[in-house]
């Protein structure tokens, strides 16, 4: 049987999914699989498919896996990560044939509304992804969420309905999943979505992010680092949708190298990242990237590695930089930061 759990820190941008399964076929994404009911039979009853099944909880994501192992079917993979890092990271432009979301979460309080799944910004993202033709099937039975997803779609234009209605509430053809199971037999209403991507272009607002090289910046500087370690306090840097927190400074034991606990939010990537400051036996200070967690080196990275060579500079009028790999509307924006 082939290794049904994939790590998302490993897989490249986009993702090679033929090599992935070993063949080229259709893409059909469950996004929050839970019990793995619906994942499951998919994978069965679609053997000319790939089916992958995308979670962000453990317990469902080691549900997932034996349950594939049991059916014994060949055609299935797991990848524990967020619906949004997927599609925009994974997934090349009009690759996926189908996506279904069954049950999600309707985050019910109105403050709560912002993190449901299904908005305008997901919609745009699903059909840059989606094959024309590609099916978008969701399911409820949460009728304030069933409403809220009839108006987002309604108002998306690039999908139509390909039922007469924005939903139906009888589907005797789908595969239950469990939840399912149990909200029918409590009495409760279920929605079913079954729409399409349409014709209409959609515009290239989700491009797949840009790895670069690992980053270094090379200073010369008298101070030592412990004494670059006392003067650390928490700060931020921000350009444009990329924002960094520098949030802790430790000291290592063994070699003295600093390491720097960073914050990295860049649509759709989080990171918690460690950034090292370390002496080379020539006397020169480098900073990168510390590899501990298999962290990427985006455009975020590199913000905070050039932030944080900034403040260092900054620290002492004989510190000077002397090389770097940092591109330099980063580095200027990092300066500008820390003038301001």
């Amino acid at each position: 049987m082939p290794d049904l759990l994939l790590d998302a820190a490993q897989l490249p941008w986009p993702a090679p999914w033929s090599e992935i399964y070993g063949r080229t076929a259709p893409l059909l994404i469950e996004i929050g699989f839970g019990g793995a009911d619906f994942l499951v039979e998919l994978a069965k009853t679609r053997p000319e498919a790939n089916v992958l099944g995308v979670e962000i909880s453990a317990p469902s994501i080691r549900k997932g896996v034996k349950k594939l192992n049991h059916a014994g079917v060949s055609n299935g993979r797991i990848l524990q990560t967020n619906a949004r890092l997927l599609l925009q990271t994974l997934c090349p432009p009009q690759y996926v044939s189908e996506i279904h979301i069954n049950f999600p979460d309707p985050w019910p309080k109105e403050r709560h509304h912002g993190r449901r799944l299904i908005n305008h910004d997901f919609l745009l993202l699903a059909a840059a992804r989606l094959l024309p033709g590609g099916q978008l099937n969701i399911a409820t039975d949460h009728a304030d969420y069933a409403a809220w997803i009839a108006e987002h779609l309604a108002g998306a234009p690039h999908f139509h309905s390909r039922s007469a209605a924005p939903f139906v509430t009888e589907d005797d053809e789908r595969l239950r999943t469990k939840y399912e199971q149990i909200a029918l037999a409590k009495g409760r209403v279920c929605h079913y979505f079954k729409w399409a991507r349409n014709q209409v272009p959609a515009p290239d607002a989700f491009p797949v992010p840009q790895e670069l090289p690992m980053p270094h910046v090379v200073l010369q500087s008298p101070l030592t680092l412990p004494q670059i370690g006392a003067q650390f306090q928490p700060d931020t840097a921000v350009s444009g949708d990329i924002h960094v927190k520098l949030l802790e400074m430790f000291q290592s034991l063994y070699d003295q190298k600093l390491l720097v606990e960073a914050y990295i939010n860049e649509q759709p990537l989080r990171q918690r990242v460690g950034l090292a400051v370390r002496r080379r036996p020539t006397g020169e200070l480098v900073i990168g990237l510390h590899e501990v967690g298999f962290p990427r080196p985006t455009p975020g990275v590199q913000l905070a590695i050039a932030h944080l060579s900034q403040w260092i500079a900054s620290l002492h009028p004989d510190t000077k930089i002397i090389a770097s790999n940092i591109p330099q509307k980063l580095e200027e924006r990092a300066r500008a930061r820390g003038e301001s």
